[in-house]
């Protein structure tokens, strides 16, 4: 913890700017997290499985009450599609393209600010360091030659905190965005695939899920 205070009190300002990407990132990470685990919380497959068999069945109003049940994506993907009361494909197939363009902002929106934020700390961590850099070598021309070196030595030292501050800021930032598109374009991937099978059902056309035999 004090070699992290190091590096925060020699990179000074820009390893507060850091600090404030950081917080910004935190935010962003923890919306995000909100709206896809949270909101969209739902065991998407045994779902799929049982709109569709609902949908099967002939019971599709058993169907609609439990889309209705939950806010999760998927289930706004089969309130928008069953709600049609049409058995035409051309008109499902125009429901499900509209409902994917109006589900899937929701699912991405923000995600690519923590790249920029990471980069930003990078960047902010490495000009923190020139500037260190800089102001030792301008300290240094008016020392001593025998105090020089060492000032130099330890001026650099402490200047490189700043850069070691911003890429450990970026970091896990980095790791967040991978995480966070993953598990977005997971949620879309379902979605598409729910529409598809859902599109089958309501035309009594024979099901295809991928992977199953």
């Amino acid at each position: 913890m004090s070699l992290l205070s190091d590096w925060f009190s020699h990179g000074r300002p820009f390893t507060t700017l850091v600090l404030c990407a950081a917080l910004a990132g935190a935010v962003v990470l923890a919306e995000r997290l909100y709206v896809l685990m949270v909101r969209s919380k739902l065991n998407g497959r045994v779902f799929m499985e049982q709109v569709i068999r609902l949908v099967r069945a002939g019971k599709v109003d058993d169907a609609l009450k439990l889309c209705a049940q939950s806010k999760a994506a998927l289930s706004d993907m089969g309130l928008l599609i069953l709600r049609s009361r049409t058995k035409d494909e051309a008109d499902l197939q125009n429901v499900a393209d509209a409902a994917t363009l109006s589900l899937m902002p929701a699912l991405t929106r923000r995600i690519g600010y923590l790249p920029m934020l990471a980069g930003v700390s990078a960047i902010l961590g490495i000009v923190g360091s020139i500037a260190g850099v800089s102001d030792t070598l301008a300290s240094a021309a008016t020392a001593s030659a025998t105090d020089r070196g060492a000032r130099i030595a330890a001026g650099i030292a402490s200047a490189l905190g700043a850069s070691a501050f911003g890429l450990l800021v970026a970091a896990p930032l980095w790791a967040a965005h991978a995480y966070l598109v993953s598990l977005s374009e997971s949620i879309i991937e379902q979605i598409h695939e729910f529409s598809a099978r859902l599109i089958n059902a309501l035309i009594e056309r024979p099901d295809v899920r991928l992977g199953h035999r």
